[in-house]
């Protein structure tokens, strides 16, 4: 009987999939017409730039064109490495990162963890309302806000007695940088945890209840278990991004007394690509910082499926 009944679905599903294929057969303008915009933009913004990572291989003159200028072949690649202050640059950039990492990929979980605990839908959608509107001010508002409130005549100041200018300190810039990410990002960021353990079997959470489970061991046994794939998939995602910071608040928050710890890859990138005008040289370093972003991507996901069962991305 279930032999018979498992061909009759089978059969079905192949009718199904043949009607399917003939009704895309039949009007394939259909599809064109709407997958074309899609990936005429995708060619377009994502394909065709990549032929720009030849100026990295070039003396690149703008004048000239990619093909035009002199090539040079790795030069730039060397001249980076070699550089004196390369180890300084890729070292503030690790550490802003890994720190950033370590501090503020936890917040999001822990977010959606205690927001899954508040009953009242009401109260809830107040909360969340408030936990994401930080992430709509822009970046450079925001650097403007911490620069205000941490001024000798800021706020911070005011509550401490003190009179510091806390922007001026390299041992507080990734601090600053770290603290205001957390706040900025962690409400929005919790938005794919949350949803996640809207998944949590209920009748799991209670009979965990009755059993007289405490908090701990609700989390760990109905909760975690709804998240531990999602939460993977976004540790591995953001670990290939590690190399990957903005320049954007890195370079808002700059001044001349921090540099020694806020001059990180992104804002020397942009200061040799932009305001020195050496294209070649910055394009080298972006590809550099690019590279490394895909080796940590690749090896991250490998160390996680061992780990996982042969789970990643």
């Amino acid at each position: 009987m279930d032999k018979s009944t498992d061909l009759v679905k089978s059969r079905g599903m192949g009718r199904g999939l043949h009607n399917t294929l003939v009704y895309m057969r039949q009007h394939w303008q259909l599809y064109i017409i709407f997958i074309l915009p899609a990936l005429l933009l995708t060619l377009i913004f994502k394909y065709i730039p990549m032929g720009g990572v030849m100026i990295a291989f070039t003396d690149y003159n703008p004048f000239r064109g990619i093909f035009g200028s002199e090539w040079v072949g790795f030069e730039h690649f060397r001249r980076f490495l070699t550089s004196p202050d390369f180890m300084k640059y890729l070292v503030n950039t690790l550490k802003l990162s890994v720190y950033g990492l370590l501090w503020g990929f936890p917040a999001p979980i822990l977010l959606a963890f205690l927001l899954n605990r508040i009953l009242s839908k009401g109260i809830k959608q107040k909360i969340q309302l408030i936990l994401y509107m930080p992430n709509f001010v822009s970046v450079i508002v925001l650097c403007g806000i911490v620069r205000i409130l941490l001024s000798p005549t800021g706020m911070i100041n005011s509550m401490l007695g003190t009179s510091t200018n806390f922007m001026t300190m390299p041992e507080a810039f990734r601090t600053i940088y770290i603290a205001s990410g957390i706040w900025q990002g962690a409400g929005w960021a919790s938005i794919i945890y949350t949803a996640a353990l809207s998944n949590a079997s209920k009748d799991l959470k209670e009979a965990a209840v009755i059993d007289g489970a405490n908090l701990i061991q609700q989390i760990q046994t109905v909760e975690w278990p709804a998240i531990k794939d999602t939460v993977l998939i976004q540790f591995i995602m953001q670990v290939g991004n590690v190399m990957s910071i903005g320049f954007e608040k890195a370079y808002a928050l700059q001044t001349d007394l921090n540099l020694n710890t806020s001059e990180i890859i992104a804002t020397y990138v942009y200061k040799k690509g932009i305001l020195d005008g050496d294209y070649g040289f910055s394009t080298a370093v972006g590809l550099f910082n690019t590279v490394i972003n895909v080796i940590l991507l690749v090896s991250m996901n490998a160390i996680v499926r061992r780990m996982n069962e042969g789970k990643g991305i």
